[in-house]
C-alpha cells in the first residue's frame, strides 16, 4: 500500500461539510446587549460582519425565530448558529492554477475539480489545491484577501475523486449555502463504478459513519449509532457488467468517505478504492487473462471510480435553482469502455461455447 503522506487525505482537519452549528444559552446574569454584538463577544475568529450576513440569511435564531441583528439578548434566550467555519490561522498561497468552471456570477461558481486535485490545505498539503488556485483567480474579492484556508468552501470532495462543487464568493452567499448543505436540500448526484452485482435496481444505505474506531486514515460504518454521524445514501443501478456495476448515488447526508464505506460496508467497494479494499480483484474468474485485464483497467483509472455528477441548490439572492452537470472524464469513460468491450467478447464466447 502506497503510504507517501502527499497521497493521504487529511481526515483530522476535514469536516464532512464545511459549516459549525452551535447552540446558546445566555447567562442569567447578562446585561441587555445586541445580537451581532453579543455573538461577536462569545464566538472566536468569528467578526461582526460574519455574524451580521448569517442574521441577515436567517441562520442565526433566537428562541427558535429569525431576529435582526440589533434584536436585544436576554438572560436565558436559546440562540441557534449556523456559520461557516472561520479562518486557520496559516500562510494561504495564491497559485496560478487553471480552472474548468461551469457557471459563475458576482455570488458564486461551480467549478469542475480533476482527480488528484485536494479540496483545501491540510497536513502534507499546503499547495497544489484548489482553494489555492481559487485564492488566485478571485485575489480580488474580499473573502480571498483573508489568508483563509477554506475560503468560499461549503463541502468538499476527495483528492482522487473528480467532479463538481460550488464556491461561494462572498460571506452572504457561503452562509446561505452553508444553511442549505445543513438542511441537505442540496441536490448531489454521483456515479460510481463498483465491485459485484447488485439484487435490486435501486435502494438505499443508512448507516452512522464516523472515524474508523481501527485505522485513522479510514471511516467505518457504524449501523448501531454508537459512534458517527447520520448518512443516507440512495443508489441506482445504471449499467450491469456481471463483476462490476455501474451506479448512480444521491446524497441525502454529506460525511466524509460515506459512498466509499457505505458502499463497502454492503460488499460492493469502489472499483479501485485503495483504501477501502476495492484495489484487488473481489469478483469474477481466475484465469490470467481476466487478472491482466483489471490490471490494465487500473491503470488507465489509478484511482477509486467515483465522480460527482451533478448539483443543484438555490441560487442565495436571486432564488433561482441552479443546475449544473459534470461531464464523466476520460480515464473513467475510458474504463467503462473496456468494461463494454469485455462483457461483449465474454457474451460471444459463451454462445459460441453453447
Amino acid at each position: 500500500m502506497n503510504t507517501n503522506i502527499e497521497d493521504q487525505e487529511p481526515l483530522d482537519t476535514q469536516q464532512d461539510e464545511l459549516f459549525e452549528h452551535s447552540n446558546l444559552i445566555v447567562d442569567k446574569g447578562q446585561s441587555i446587549m445586541r445580537l451581532d454584538k453579543f455573538l461577536s463577544n462569545r464566538m472566536e475568529n468569528t467578526s461582526r460582519s460574519r455574524i451580521q450576513a448569517a442574521i441577515d440569511k436567517f441562520t442565526i435564531q433566537v428562541n427558535g425565530a429569525s431576529v435582526k441583528a440589533s434584536y436585544k439578548v436576554k438572560p436565558l434566550d436559546s440562540i441557534t448558529v449556523v456559520l461557516p467555519y472561520p479562518k486557520q490561522e496559516h500562510e494561504m498561497l495564491a497559485e496560478n492554477i487553471p480552472l474548468d468552471i461551469l457557471y459563475e456570477d458576482d455570488d458564486l461558481l461551480l467549478v469542475d475539480k480533476v482527480a488528484g486535485m485536494v479540496v483545501h490545505p491540510g497536513f502534507g498539503n499546503y499547495s497544489g489545491t484548489l482553494v489555492n488556485a481559487l485564492t488566485y483567480h478571485l485575489q480580488n474579492l474580499p473573502l480571498f484577501q483573508e489568508g483563509d484556508m477554506r475560503a468560499g468552501l461549503v463541502h468538499r470532495i476527495d483528492k482522487n475523486t473528480s467532479g463538481i462543487l460550488v464556491v461561494a464568493k462572498n460571506i452572504r452567499s457561503h452562509v446561505a449555502l452553508a444553511k442549505q448543505f445543513f438542511d441537505h436540500t442540496i441536490e448531489r448526484k454521483y456515479i460510481a463504478l463498483v465491485w459485484g452485482n447488485f439484487t435490486e435496481d435501486t435502494g438505499t444505505i443508512t448507516g452512522h459513519v464516523g472515524r474508523s474506531l481501527k485505522d485513522r486514515l479510514k471511516m467505518a460504518v457504524f449501523p448501531d449509532g454508537s459512534e458517527g454521524k447520520h448518512a443516507v445514501t440512495h443508489y441506482k443501478v445504471l449499467k450491469r457488467y456481471g463483476y462490476v456495476t455501474l451506479i448512480e448515488c444521491q446524497l441525502e447526508t454529506g460525511r466524509t468517505h460515506q459512498i466509499r464505506v457505505h458502499m463497502e460496508s454492503v460488499g460492493h467497494p469502489l472499483f479501485n478504492d485503495e483504501r477501502y479494499g476495492g484495489n484487488r480483484i473481489l469478483k469474477g474468474t481466475t484465469f490470467s487473462k481476466y487478472k491482466q485485464f483489471i490490471d490494465n483497467c487500473f491503470k488507465i483509472l489509478p484511482r477509486h471510480a467515483l465522480h460527482a455528477r451533478s448539483l443543484g441548490f438555490t441560487h442565495p439572492e436571486t432564488g433561482e435553482f441552479i443546475y449544473r452537470e459534470s461531464s464523466i472524464p476520460n480515464d473513467f469513460k475510458a474504463v467503462m469502455a473496456k468494461w463494454d468491450i469485455y462483457v461483449s467478447v465474454k457474451e460471444l464466447v459463451e454462445e459460441e461455447d453453447e
